[in-house]
């Protein structure tokens, strides 16, 4: 499936825009994420990434992205560390490779929250900055997101942001905007194998 295609659809069939509650993983894949769709919907930027760790690479990964989102005048919605709903949905997985079984609980972790925040709050949909990285597989993040579109019968933008030189586009951005680019995806796992290479 070609989820940009199938995204431009949708987009196409808006007769204004439409509430999007955005899940960000950090700073420089929100960036070219916004540029995209700004232009289609009033968006909200959830920063929600528990798996995110130590707590100082936390707060260093939310203060860029509160930076970028007042440069780009768009809404923030702030949420708590919750680092323990983390750890408590990878147990028995912590020792999985990295892209292996942890790493689509992680994803659903935090695309959950996100659907359920969007559904309190009467957003028309909700979507994750995820599909950007050239590390993730869009294709689970879309299925795991078509699932909770149906379970809390809140719309789910498909993408797969990292198409059409996306994450590209996402590295221009973040030179622009002189953002802090991690070196490795968030939890102490990823930090370690990425040590290891």
């Amino acid at each position: 499936m070609n989820y940009n295609e199938e995204m431009k659809k949708i987009i196409n069939s808006f007769d204004g825009k439409k509430k999007l509650l955005l899940h960000s993983c950090c700073g420089p894949c929100s960036s070219s994420v916004i540029e995209r769709l700004k232009n289609y919907f009033n968006i909200t930027v959830l920063y929600y990434n528990p798996n995110i760790e130590p707590i100082e690479e936390y707060y260093k990964r939310k203060e860029e992205q509160i930076r970028l989102l007042k440069e780009l005048n768009v809404e923030f919605l702030d949420i708590d560390y919750l680092n323990e709903e983390y750890h408590n949905k990878i147990v028995g997985f912590e020792n999985e490779p990295e892209n292996g079984l942890r790493c689509p609980l992680c994803y659903e972790l935090r695309m959950e929250k996100t659907a359920k925040i969007a559904k309190d709050n009467n957003f028309d949909y909700f979507c994750t900055t995820l599909t950007v990285s050239p590390h993730k597989p869009s294709k689970i993040i879309n299925e795991i997101g078509i699932k909770l579109q149906d379970k809390y019968n809140l719309p789910y933008l498909l993408s797969d942001f990292k198409k059409e030189d996306g994450y590209k586009r996402s590295i221009e951005l973040s030179k622009e905007y002189n953002l802090y680019r991690q070196d490795y995806c968030g939890c102490l796992y990823s930090k370690r194998i990425n040590n290891e290479e």
